[in-house]
């Protein structure tokens, strides 16, 4: 690799770190991942050890020559809570965005602001994944820790502090900690005031291209942004009209906006986009490709992806009357309900293994179509679809998804996601770029139809 020519994006994700080096023309020339495990010490709890990050991000960066990057940019997984004392110190392990330890805390939040309120300066409701009810909830529970505390930071900020010595956070990452002005971009006095948080804890936030910092050797390091916002960011959603489909373990449907414009009854995130001076909407479902991965551990264990989907695809549409609900986890969009439970409906004795799995790939494709609808709502011509995630592999599920959205895909010419969608700030940050749509040209190259029209399903 050419020093000081490549950029390099660092996603700091749930189950490990993703780094990859990009060259100014848009490919991916070293990449690598580093795992790292997941604390579950009661039920609906996920916690994470920090130093586990930065391990993991040391080797990860070292792997694709960072240190003679021209820029970096980072990304990680939303509205985890990484509480520091006086001296920067980890006070406890990190509380992540799908633990659910918070449902008083939620209630109070609203109590206190107003559900109304909350939603015109948030564009969300308290959510047991947001930041701020971590907050509250370790001033309930742990108050020797919540006292000890004097700095807040989001996953990837921490490992920025390590890396730089700054604590800043993004944008579009602070949007999802409920702490933050949305439309103003910035964080909200009234909401710190209501809920009793000191305004001095939070890290100043930055538009994501902006330079937050150094690293040792030199190389500046782009603000950055959270996983869903970098990963559009990566497809070439950064403007209306394309929408970033992930088919992940979760499932999102995610449409840049031109002004900030909460749903509302916030049935839809609406945060602060990476893109200066714009925000986004994402509907989300919290079982996608993972309703898979539960059918296969569950009745199929021993049998790969491949032949599941392939006998899937001997069923007609509409598999033989039989619908799955995905709400293996709950829901949130556009039902917004911890206690929503999945089902299969129509069933009968004739009904196949693969006639199963044809309905688990369509009840995705519908969960996905809700959140279409809300967008729509708001305004959103979904002119095409960039899919990404493990889901997106599958011809046939891209197929049926594309039917069911009623919109043509295009896969994009490499699959790093969040990752590269850093990199890209991490351009901008090194002044390759002008700015992040100049930055995003590349990754349009060798982009092609995936398929098919709404007559198919």
């Amino acid at each position: 690799m050419a020093r000081r020519s490549n950029f390099v994006g660092l996603d700091v994700g749930t189950t490990g770190v993703k780094t990859v080096a990009v060259s100014p023309a848009g490919e991916v020339v070293a990449k690598t991942e580093e795992e790292y495990p997941l604390s579950t010490p009661a039920p609906g709890w996920a916690e994470q050890d920090p130093e586990d990050w930065l391990r993991a991000s040391g080797a990860a960066l070292a792997a694709v020559g960072a240190d003679d990057a021209a820029g970096i940019g980072l990304s990680g997984q939303m509205h985890g809570l990484v509480a520091l004392d006086a001296d920067g110190e980890v006070i406890r392990p990190a509380i992540l965005w799908n633990d659910q330890r918070t449902a008083a805390e939620c209630e109070e939040i609203e109590r206190r602001i107003g559900v109304e309120r909350l939603i015109h300066l948030t564009g969300n409701r308290a959510l047991t994944g947001f930041t701020a009810p971590k907050l509250l909830w370790l001033r309930e529970h742990e108050p020797e820790s919540y006292a000890r505390i004097r700095h807040v930071l989001l996953p990837k900020d921490y490992v920025r502090l390590r890396l730089t010595g700054e604590r800043a956070t993004d944008v579009a990452d602070a949007s999802g900690t409920l702490l933050f002005d949305v439309a103003e971009r910035r964080w909200s006095g009234e909401v710190l005031d209501a809920l009793e948080i000191p305004a001095e804890w939070l890290p100043t936030a930055l538009e994501s291209p902006e330079v937050s910092g150094k690293t040792g050797d030199g190389v500046p390091v782009a603000a950055g942004a959270g996983d869903q916002a970098a990963g559009a960011l990566g497809a070439g959603v950064d403007r209306p009209g394309p929408l970033s489909v992930v088919l992940g373990t979760s499932g999102v449907v995610f449409a840049a906006l031109p002004a900030y414009e909460p749903e509302p009854e916030a049935r839809l995130h609406v945060f602060c986009h990476a893109v200066p001076g714009t925000w986004h909407a994402m509907g989300v479902m919290l079982s996608a490709a993972g309703s898979l991965r539960w059918f296969r551990d569950a009745f199929a264990p021993d049998v790969s992806y491949d032949e599941l989907v392939g006998e899937a695809a001997a069923v007609e549409p509409g598999a033989e009357g039989v619908v799955f609900l995905p709400y293996l986890s709950g829901e949130r969009t556009p039902h917004a309900d911890p206690n929503a439970r999945a089902a299969f409906t129509g069933l009968s004795l004739e009904h196949t293994r693969g006639v199963l799995v044809r309905a688990v790939l369509e009840g995705v494709a519908y969960g996905l179509r809700d959140s279409l609808e809300l967008l729509r709502d708001l305004g959103v011509h979904a002119e095409i679809g960039r899919p990404s995630g493990g889901g997106a592999r599958s011809r046939l599920w891209l197929q049926i998804v594309a039917s069911t959205l009623g919109i043509p895909l295009e896969l994009t010419a490499v699959e790093e996601g969040a990752a590269y969608g850093a990199a890209l700030l991490g351009g901008v940050a090194a002044g390759a770029f002008a700015d992040v749509h100049e930055a995003g040209y590349p990754r349009y190259r060798e982009l092609y139809p995936a398929l098919k029209s709404t007559e198919e399903q």
